[in-house]
């Protein structure tokens, strides 16, 4: 359960941090990220509002159930190597190797259009998801164990 909390706190402070240095991306008509809902569109915008809850609890649920056969391993490594294995699986595993497209991650910069592929949709998206490692990182390393 505290790896189901610990991926939510983290997704909701980094997606904060995040939307402050890279709100152009996601609002605006001249957004790089058209494919997704913008946030100052009103009834797109609620919709995603009553879901992202639901679905972040369930995303957790799902990466805690996949890491629970390791966690007596993992439990026996020291802090910093818990930090490092965690923040790097959640780095690696839910972005830049991520089997979904998305202009942060080599899936994305195979298969997007050239148009969703600039500098700044590669580098700004790293910002929220280095955020949410790092976090993410300290929370399972210190109370999960």
């Amino acid at each position: 359960m505290f790896f189901t909390l610990s991926h939510i706190i983290s997704y909701f402070i980094a997606g904060i941090a995040s939307y402050l240095f890279s709100k152009d991306m996601y609002t605006g008509g001249e957004r790089t990220l058209d494919f997704l809902v913008d946030p100052s569109e009103g009834d797109e915008a609620k919709f995603t509002a009553y879901k992202v809850l639901p679905a972040q609890i369930v995303r957790g649920l799902l990466m805690s159930v996949v890491l629970y056969p390791v966690l007596g391993a993992i439990a026996d490594l020291s802090f910093t190597t818990q930090f490092l294995f965690f923040t790097g699986l959640m780095y690696i595993y839910t972005d830049l190797s991520s089997a979904v497209p998305f202009p942060s991650n080599i899936e994305g910069q195979v298969y997007m259009k050239k148009r969703h592929l600039t500098k700044h949709s590669f580098l700004k998206p790293q910002i929220e998801i280095i955020i949410y490692s790092v976090i993410f990182g300290i929370l399972v390393s210190l109370f999960a164990f």
